[in-house]
């Protein structure tokens, strides 16, 4: 295989055909006839000594050498239209953007809906899709274009990778409105000695950006205090109303159940504050799409 007796020109082909799942459909898109994207396509067959596509019911299924090539030339191919066509302007009302983020369990709850409901306001067009990547995996993620964008606890020092600040804050204790410390006296903040006697839950989700809950309680020396680790942290407003037990959770939860819930919330001493980010991969920092997404969670959550 040699790269330089390759026609970059096919590089388009396979990314249409990769993104439509059929040679009609992206030699429409590319303005080729069908033989001519047929032509392009078993070319391409030649130079990978690979099938790339291969028929389905549900249309041509990449194979795993495509699959592992395609989504590298998409973004290098939208990189080269962005350098060389200028900053195009993005029309969010006319789009059919298909965006693909990556979010927590919580981070579902909490940033799904208000930012679904100004896609369909703004960008009625768009798609969005949320992929579980778990947090190890999120760079890799980025750079092979399985997804988008992430927003969660994340530090990402993976060359390639970008990183902005939405906001910081703490974790809280809910509790149900009855519930009190078996020790000393009741105020709006626990003290070590209280936590020390409490029983508590927490979320322990498979793909998750909040493993630093359980990294707090341990610097608190409080880990033998979890009885219950649930795999979700929806489950936890019920658990922390109908038990004893008192839930961990970030602010922007607490604050949100409390609104709709008689919960009472309680500060944690000496809690640390935590980051959460949006984070997207250096071959998407020019394109219009892309920045106008992270502009919108920027508006929508940002209070960095």
């Amino acid at each position: 295989m040699n790269f330089r007796q390759l026609d970059l020109n096919l590089l388009r082909v396979l990314a249409a055909i990769h993104r439509t799942r059929s040679v009609t459909t992206a030699g429409r898109a590319l303005s080729l006839s069908q033989s001519a994207t047929s032509n392009a396509l078993a070319r391409l067959r030649h130079f990978f000594n690979d099938d790339l596509f291969v028929r389905s019911p549900a249309g041509l299924q990449p194979t795993r050498l495509c699959e592992s090539i395609a989504p590298a030339v998409v973004a290098q191919l939208r990189e080269l239209e962005t350098v060389v066509m200028g900053q195009e302007d993005f029309d969010p009302a006319t789009s059919d953007m298909h965006w693909k983020l990556s979010l927590s369990d919580l981070g579902e709850m909490m940033f799904l809906p208000p930012l679904a409901g100004a896609l369909r306001e703004r960008a009625p067009g768009t798609h969005l899709s949320n992929i579980s990547v778990a947090a190890a995996d999120v760079a890799s993620a980025l750079e092979s274009r399985e997804i988008d964008c992430a927003v969660g606890i994340l530090q990402p020092r993976h060359r390639g990778i970008r990183a902005e600040l939405l906001f910081r804050e703490q974790y809280l204790a809910l509790s149900s409105p009855g519930w009190r410390p078996s020790v000393g006296r009741v105020g709006g903040t626990l003290t070590a000695a209280q936590l020390a006697q409490a029983s508590l839950v927490v979320a322990s989700p498979m793909a998750t950006f909040h493993s630093s809950v359980e990294q707090m309680l341990a610097r608190m020396k409080l880990t033998e205090r979890i009885v219950l680790r649930a795999r979700h942290f929806g489950a936890l407003p019920d658990l922390a109303l109908n038990t004893d037990l008192l839930a961990i959770v970030p602010t922007m939860y607490a604050e949100n159940l409390r609104k709709r819930n008689a919960f009472r919330v309680w500060r944690l001493p000496n809690a640390p504050f935590y980051e959460v980010r949006v984070v997207w991969h250096a071959s998407t920092e020019r394109d219009p799409a892309h920045r106008w997404m992270r502009a919108l969670l920027h508006q929508l959550f940002g209070r960095a």
